[in-house]
């Protein structure tokens, strides 16, 4: 696996890690499809091992969509195995969301649990957005467990609104307003 970058890949030093994830047991008509719990915010350590459980449960993935602001680096593709997945990294996305596409056109909607919750919290939250009656957002699933993400709430002054997937604003704040440019 490597993180493929504008102009050099770099390939990360182990083999990916089996991801902290609970999934919803039937796909729906669910809020989420579950839960995922990385262990930090570094995506080129914590994203392969997703993508590989992701793909043996749905099939291929070929798009992801994260948050601008909560992720340490960003990259456009990322090569698992024989297949490369491309990323958008977006403002206007809640930093407690990750949506992955498959090559079916089907949408999975994770719940992404800050990596410092403690544990009782993060297997309470992932339970709970697994749950096929869940019929909470992720902003509110982590506020339910009285959890707050810390990268959504630092630094910046100016709210940003949610992606269409959470219904709008709500007030979160990024961590800098201005927008980088992405690398391709």
């Amino acid at each position: 696996m490597s993180v493929t970058r504008h102009p050099d890949a770099m390939i990360p030093a182990s083999t990916p890690i089996a991801p902290r994830l609970v999934l919803a047991p039937t796909r729906g008509r669910t809020v989420l499809d579950g839960g995922w719990w990385p262990r930090s915010w570094d995506p080129a350590a914590e994203l392969p091992g997703l993508l590989v459980a992701l793909t043996e449960r749905h099939g291929r993935i070929r798009n992801v969509v994260l948050n601008l602001r909560a992720w340490d680096d960003r990259f456009r593709r990322l090569t698992v195995g024989s297949d490369v997945v491309r990323f958008g990294w977006f403002d206007s996305l809640d930093p407690a969301v990750l949506v992955a596409t498959t090559d079916r056109d089907t949408q999975i909607d994770l719940l992404v649990v800050p990596p410092s919750i403690p544990p009782a919290a993060a297997e309470r939250a992932m339970a709970i957005a697994a749950d096929p009656a869940n019929l909470r957002r992720a902003p509110d699933i982590l506020a339910a467990v009285r959890v707050v993400p810390a990268r959504a709430s630092t630094a910046s002054t100016e709210s940003y609104a949610e992606w269409d997937n959470e219904g709008g604003g709500n007030g979160v704040k990024g961590r800098d307003s201005r927008v980088s440019p992405m690398r391709e």
